[in-house]
């Protein structure tokens, strides 16, 4: 049984898209025979460092959680290094490392070269990382450039989970040679709502409009923007409309001071509460400007809700010249109210495209025909004897 060993910065029971890529890449690549151990960041005392979960091994190596556990950087005690000498013990047929600027990446591209094997390294990004800080963000910019020239150095195949992501790559020199799309088993996803009523809950009119925001509130996922559109749209006449935001972030306490009647904060949510809160949905609100593949894009569709959304990374893919969703002309927040009240005029039309992106993610983008497709990859490489 070939190995794979996945080397992901951050995983579960963290809830972002490299985190839900990983698992179900993982998963997927289990029901095809394939051995699966996953190498990430042990990011809080209570979470175990190995543990099997899914059919694959989890190993945790001993982590530092900066910028609030965003960027994980390696601990490198007594711990890690028996770990790793586990790890490098059992080897690995196949290594793949998601994401290129975290230390953690460097770890699976060395880990790889010490077992001949030629690394797939995955990008999940299509624009620099932001903190909402100017000069932080400059500094970032030249850690994203110095951490990538190291990465360069170790040759690896270079893929991404979306176009977007893939021409992004360009930036930095590398050289994207396809697409490992992020995916969704959709009927999967419906199954697990948990049956909230979210409306209920809220109090909301029964022929509101609502527009869900499900990611972490942050400036980059266009957060500030959410709070100026329900602002903007309050004051206009028509069908009510309600933005409901799923998730924690250091933007919690601007979004929980700028509450009412369009705007309601949920917090973080499970995935079957979010299978709920989608299931009750009539938009996804994403303007976001950076992304690979928002993963909520694909869960959305899975219910038939149609995104609003800049055109980040997999956002242009699925909804192409608007037939499945709303193409933002820019991220503020006028426009996000002016779109978003456009579909709420008519409830036809945004129908019509919930139909059709639903139709779309459940013919096109299942995780099976991601993992054959690395697979493919990781054979390929075997074949022309880089290992």
């Amino acid at each position: 049984m070939e190995h794979y060993v996945i080397f992901s910065a951050l995983y579960l029971p963290s809830m972002g898209g490299v985190e839900k890529y990983t698992h179900n890449l993982a998963a997927a690549l289990g029901r095809a025979g394939r051995r699966v151990t996953i190498v990430t960041s042990r990011l809080s005392d209570d979470d175990p460092a190995e543990e099997e979960r899914d059919g694959a091994r989890i190993v945790r190596l001993p982590s530092r959680p900066l910028l609030n556990g965003r960027l994980p950087l390696p601990k490198r005690n007594g711990e890690y290094r028996m770990l790793m000498a586990a790890l490098d013990n059992a080897g690995g047929d196949h290594v793949v490392v998601n994401t290129r600027f975290y230390p953690h990446s460097l770890e699976g591209l060395a880990f790889a070269r010490r077992h001949g094997v030629e690394p797939i390294l995955v990008e999940h990004g299509s624009a620099h990382l932001s903190f909402g800080a100017t000069p932080l963000d400059a500094a970032v910019v030249l850690y994203e450039h110095g951490i990538t020239a190291r990465v360069k150095r170790y040759h690896p195949r270079c893929f991404a989970v979306s176009k977007r992501s893939a021409e992004w790559m360009g930036h930095f020199g590398l050289c994207a040679e396809g697409v490992l799309s992020n995916a969704i088993d959709a009927a999967s996803f419906r199954g697990l709502s948990s049956g909230r009523d979210f409306r209920a809950e809220l109090g909301l009119a029964a022929d509101a409009f609502v527009a869900s925001f499900i990611g972490r509130l942050v400036p980059e996922k266009g957060v500030g923007a959410l709070i100026e559109a329900s602002r903007a749209i309050a004051s206009v006449e028509g069908r009510p409309v309600a933005f409901l935001l799923a998730g924690e972030g250091p933007l919690a306490l601007e979004a929980r001071a700028a509450q009412g009647p369009s705007l309601r904060l949920l917090g973080r949510l499970d995935e079957a509460d979010v299978s709920a809160l989608l299931a009750t949905s009539d938009a996804l609100c994403l303007p976001s400007r950076s992304e690979g593949f928002a993963t909520c894009l694909l869960e959305a569709a899975a219910w038939g809700v149609p995104p609003v959304t800049t055109a980040v990374g997999g956002a242009d893919e699925l909804v192409g010249s608007g037939d499945c969703g709303v193409l933002l002309a820019s991220p503020d927040g006028a426009e996000v109210a002016r779109a978003v009240r456009a579909l709420a005029d008519d409830p036809d039309g945004a129908a019509a495209k919930g139909r059709a992106i639903r139709m779309l993610v459940e013919g096109s983008y299942s995780w099976d025909e991601t993992a054959a497709r690395l697979i493919e990859v990781c054979e390929s490489s075997a074949i022309s004897g880089t290992r």
